[in-house]
């Protein structure tokens, strides 16, 4: 078995490699989540008089409210009027109240990009010369308070439950069908059901603040809730609801049809038609998150939507399953315990879900990322970067189980648990025979002597077995099963007197025939658990559904993370509409705010210290030099570093200022526009290797 998978990995690997080159060759502008891309006046730049509006422009159309877009004055009055109009693509305007004095001015925006992420922040302009400012604003996105931690909190338990639904109910119709009398099973493809039905009712309760306030107040605010309706996202979640209608009628004819003996011509037609409908159900639900989200925006969105349904449903088909298989192996009874030719089944699914997901998977990376130096560079190609090892750990994983369940299958491996139980009957059938015809010979005084060690043999292995029977592990079939399926009870009590009644008799062997079967089910449980090869494979497939868990996690980050594209496409715009530097002093520490912040990225040669003068440290124009030394006192040239200006007590920031190199070791931003005085938190990132960054704090008192 080794020879044969070993080259087919070496093909994919071979696969991938050809495919992510020839795509990331050809990268074309995209974009998902909405970034500034510029604005009119620009940011940090003082004009001579003052502008009659003020445009932002964004990467992608976005949806505005009317309070979206807020420009304020020294004082923190707002001198915006009107609505903000949108009518030139992705550019929105804001008209300014006329005759405004010279100062500085701040514009905060909050708007929805066309993939339902809200996207937030703030910048500065000054009218004649910059000022003091007491302006009180916003920037401050939904995402960091508690609104944004439910809203996440529901996104990620929307994706749980889809996975176990959608997984959990095909691994029980395509590979392992008597597993829909199981009643653990039937509670994880129902709990699945009403993890995802209450995480999208959550998701459209909080959907309203989320985008605008990120107040609690507001969750069950009806106006919002109109209007969340009203867009794609909300539309999208209803139309959620109503397929999971559809899913619960599917989830009770796949469970209930358990109940009914049917022939093989009337299951092969059920069994095909609950494979198209679930397939059609399934989808569906797959579609309400593609038409929505980052597939719905950027280039090619009338592939990228349906590559995005292929990629869920290979998700919830290898994770779901997954998670249906461990149950099956820890929590089914033991006489309907999961067969080797069902493992091979889903092993077989499996394989068909991660290839489907390698080939969708290179494509979406191709359209968030559109460059090599993204998987770096960007917070998203890190966060994709960790999900590829997962996933690359749980194949790994998977091989293993491949290897146990392979071993299950070879002719030497121990008894199946189907086997086994068709020997202990046929050895309860020997066993009472000849039971019945010993007792009709005996003696009475040998009778009663074989009844009684007969008993107390009974009692004792009940005893013994009771510790180790799962109660929680019956089924429907197994409820409807009359007591004569566990064997008759060939032996029974003996008469302890000549006047022992009937009635005596007819219990005492309903007592015999439990305490059998109870046994049975014990022996048979301690023979699957002593299992080697049985027990390898649960191991093994923990551990697989383990890594799921936080594959799953990631997963969920990066629907909420700014695409690499996007980000590195802001960055270059930024750059490019930075105002000219003058000459800066090279002296360091002579500023009239200086900062030491030693900093260790965790890689060779990634510990040294930043040292940040900020001069005059005044509400306005600030120069910025940035000084960057190793451990030794040698300068030290990072490939990359950003600095971010933050006022928690104003909620305004983080103000970013990305600082041009003009030697070894040294970098200066002029111009640096801090609105209003207060304690400032200046947050500094390094990063001193393709993988290794790290960001650095200390707060200054500004003004």
């Amino acid at each position: 078995m080794t020879q044969t998978i070993a080259p087919r990995v070496r093909i994919l690997v071979l696969l991938f490699l050809a495919v992510t080159g020839a795509l990331l060759a050809g990268a074309a502008p995209a974009s998902a989540h909405a970034a500034l891309t510029g604005s009119d006046p620009r940011q940090g730049t003082v004009v001579d008089k003052a502008p009659a509006q003020v445009s932002l422009t964004f990467s992608e159309p976005v949806a505005v409210s009317d309070d979206a877009l807020r420009v304020l004055d020294p004082k923190g009055e707002r001198v915006d009027k009107g609505d903000p109009d949108g009518a030139s693509g992705t550019t929105y305007t804001v008209q300014l109240l006329s005759g405004l004095p010279d100062g500085t001015y701040t514009v905060t925006y909050q708007v929805v990009s066309a993939d339902s992420h809200p996207v937030a922040g703030a910048f500065t302009f000054s009218v004649g010369a910059p000022s003091e400012t007491s302006v009180e604003a916003s920037a401050q996105s939904p995402d960091d308070g508690l609104i944004g931690s439910l809203y996440g909190t529901g996104r990620y338990l929307s994706y749980a439950g889809f996975a176990v639904m959608v997984g959990g109910a095909a691994f029980v119709l395509a590979c392992w069908r008597p597993g829909s009398g199981v009643r653990a099973v039937q509670r994880l493809v129902v709990s699945g059901w009403l993890t995802l039905t209450a995480a999208t009712l959550a998701l459209l309760l909080l959907r309203g603040s989320y985008t605008s306030s990120g107040k609690i107040g507001d969750v069950f605010d009806l106006t919002l809730l109109s209007e969340v309706l009203q867009t794609k996202t909300g539309a999208a979640l209803v139309s959620r609801l109503l397929l999971l209608a559809a899913a619960a009628l599917f989830i009770a004819v796949l469970f209930g049809s358990a109940q009914y003996q049917r022939n093989d011509e009337e299951k092969r037609d059920l069994s095909f038609g609950l494979a198209v409908g679930g397939t059609v159900v399934a989808a569906g639900l797959a579609a309400s998150w593609a038409m929505s989200e980052h597939a719905s925006q950027g280039i090619q969105p009338g592939l990228a939507m349906p590559v995005d349904v292929v990629h869920l449903l290979a998700v919830a088909a290898w994770l779901g399953g997954l998670t249906a298989l461990l149950v099956a192996l820890y929590r089914a009874p033991a006489d309907t315990a999961v067969d080797t030719a069902a493992v091979q089944r889903f092993s077989r699914l499996a394989f068909g879900s991660v290839v489907a997901l390698v080939v969708t998977g290179i494509y979406q990376s191709w359209r968030q990322l559109g460059s090599w130096s993204a998987f770096t560079d960007t917070r998203y190609g890190q966060l994709l970067l960790v999900k590829i090892g997962l996933v690359v750990a749980m194949v790994g994983i998977a091989y293993a189980s491949r290897r146990w369940t392979a071993r299950l299958a070879e002719p030497g491996a121990p008894v199946t648990l189907r086997e086994e139980q068709k020997e202990t009957a046929a050895a309860r059938s020997a066993t009472g025979g000849e039971a019945g015809q010993e007792s009709a010979g005996a003696t009475g005084t040998g009778k009663a002597a074989a009844g009684t060690e007969t008993t107390a043999a009974a009692s004792a292995s009940v005893s013994a077995a009771s510790a180790d029977t799962d109660t929680d592990t019956d089924t429907d079939t197994e409820r409807e099963k009359p007591a004569a399926v566990t064997g008759p009870a060939e032996v029974r009590s003996e008469e302890s007197g000549a006047g022992a009644k009937a009635g005596g008799d007819s219990t005492r062997a309903a007592q015999l025939a439990r305490q059998r079967a109870a046994v049975a089910t014990a022996r048979q449980k301690r023979l699957r658990d002593a299992d080697p090869n049985r027990f390898g494979l649960r191991r093994s497939v923990l551990a697989e559904a383990g890594t799921a868990v936080v594959l799953l996690a990631i997963t969920t980050v990066l629907t909420q993370t700014e695409p690499g594209r996007t980000e590195q496409e802001a960055e270059r715009t930024a750059s490019s509409s930075a105002p000219s530097l003058p000459s800066a002093s090279s002296a360091q520490g002579t500023g009239a705010v200086t900062l030491n912040m030693p900093f260790d990225t965790g890689g060779k040669n990634g510990k040294g210290v930043v040292t940040i003068d900020l001069d005059p440290a005044r509400v306005g124009g600030n120069d910025m030099h940035v000084y960057v030394e190793r451990t030794d006192g040698k300068a030290f040239d990072v490939p990359e570093l950003k600095v971010a200006l933050t006022l928690s007590t104003k909620d305004i920031g983080p103000l970013p200022v990305v600082p041009d190199r003009l030697a070894t070791g040294h970098l200066s931003a002029s111009g640096v526009q801090i609105p209003m005085a207060g304690d400032w938190t200046v947050e500094v990132t390094v990063r001193t290797s393709d993988i290794d960054q790290v960001t650095v704090s200390k707060n200054a008192q500004i003004g």
